[in-house]
């Protein structure tokens, strides 16, 4: 009994130490395919780094572009504002010499109807034919009158016209027997005239009612 005892104390001794190896060599072949894993991970070629640092140059460069364009559009920007400031100036020069020359015009062609009114008054003063001077005054008015048409001013039409307000400015109104008569200018106070198309001086009537 006491034998039969001790041998199978002796097996199950030699099954527990069969286990353990067991156990022991599968954890010795889990490192070792842990390890030829881990020494199957590509490392990093030179290829690959060279392609990271190309990529970094190139980023490089267009944050580099960029900026160049930015500088390029504010010095584009920096010229057309001069430019533009120049030919505003430039303009408004123009402009003020061209008015000035006008009126210099102008007055240099009036300076004719000034000589001959200085003549009407010397020969008033020396001459006592009364028909010569008024004729020489005639004259000189109608050569007044076409310098004025000339010049694009002409003389509003009012007399015996329907009072019209964008034309007319009414001084005051004075009853007419005539019907025909009212609501139409029966005098004129002050006459108006246009430069060109734009009115320069409204005409001042008297309106029959």
């Amino acid at each position: 009994m006491k034998k039969t005892k001790e041998k199978e104390e002796a097996k199950v001794q030699v099954e527990k130490d069969n286990i353990q190896t067991e156990s022991s060599g599968n954890q010795q072949e889990g490192k070792i395919k842990d390890e030829e894993s881990t020494g199957n991970e590509e490392e990093p070629t030179e290829e690959d780094q060279t392609g990271k640092k190309d990529e970094n140059k190139d980023d490089e460069k267009e944050k580099e572009t960029d900026a160049d364009k930015l500088a390029r559009m504010h010095d584009k920007y920096l010229r057309l504002s001069a430019e533009f400031d120049n030919y505003r100036k430039r303009t408004l020069k123009e402009k003020m010499e061209l008015t000035r020359l006008a009126s210099e015009e102008i007055l240099k062609n009036l300076l004719p109807v000034v000589d001959d009114f200085e003549r009407a008054v010397k020969s008033m003063e020396e001459s006592n034919d009364v028909d010569a001077v008024k004729a020489g005054v005639d004259l000189i008015f109608t050569k007044f009158k076409d310098f004025m048409n000339n010049n694009g001013v002409k003389e509003i039409s009012a007399m015996d016209e329907e009072f019209d307000a964008d034309l007319h400015e009414a001084i005051t109104k004075f009853p007419v027997k005539e019907e025909e008569k009212k609501g139409k200018v029966v005098d004129v106070i002050e006459k108006g005239y246009y430069l060109h198309d734009k009115i320069i001086r409204y005409s001042k009537v008297v309106v029959g009612e």
